[in-house]
């Protein structure tokens, strides 16, 4: 009974865990990547 109930459990969370995994890797992917230089214009402030 206990391992129908481990199954059944598993079986649920399984999704869970894979999109938590998809999170996980966007992230490294999305962190790894240069970010692009900013344009001067929004850099620079402007004073009137």
């Amino acid at each position: 009974m206990a391992r129908t109930l481990a199954l059944d459990v598993s079986n649920r969370l399984l999704p869970v865990a894979v999109a938590i995994l998809c999170i996980m890797a966007s992230q490294l992917v999305v962190a790894s990547c240069t970010p692009e230089p900013a344009p001067y214009a929004s850099r620079v402030a402007i004073i009137r």
